[in-house]
């Protein structure tokens, strides 16, 4: 099967989790594709002065590839500068948040699964 990039489903997302600004959400698949493995697997774009606020993952696992610019990651409350190509990781138990403090945008690839 091959998905389109204009069939994916986009959402616009404002304050998600209490963050700032408005995140798009280019879904490439929907849930009932994962089987009851995950939820997400999405493109995540943070506008700048965008950011999704600080949440905890209690049955899952959130994995963020930085493909474009360089977001403040809260990685279970200490920040930390991304870089594109780093690898973010939020264990199933942890908590997390991103933002974008930059004047440039920020895309993140994310994936959901459940521990």
């Amino acid at each position: 099967m091959i998905r389109k990039a204009d069939d994916c489903r986009i959402e616009l997302r404002e304050h998600m989790r209490d963050g700032d600004g408005t995140v798009r959400i280019t879904n490439f698949m929907e849930k009932e594709e994962f089987y009851g493995k995950g939820r997400l697997f999405s493109r995540i774009t943070l506008e700048p002065g965008c950011s999704i606020g600080w949440h905890i993952h209690e049955t899952d696992s959130e994995i963020f590839f930085v493909e474009r610019g360089c977001p403040v990651y809260n990685d279970g409350g200490e920040e930390k500068q991304a870089y594109p190509g780093d690898v973010l990781i939020c264990p199933a138990g942890t908590g997390h948040s991103i933002a974008n403090r930059t004047d440039e945008t920020v895309d993140v690839i994310a994936l959901i699964v459940y521990a």
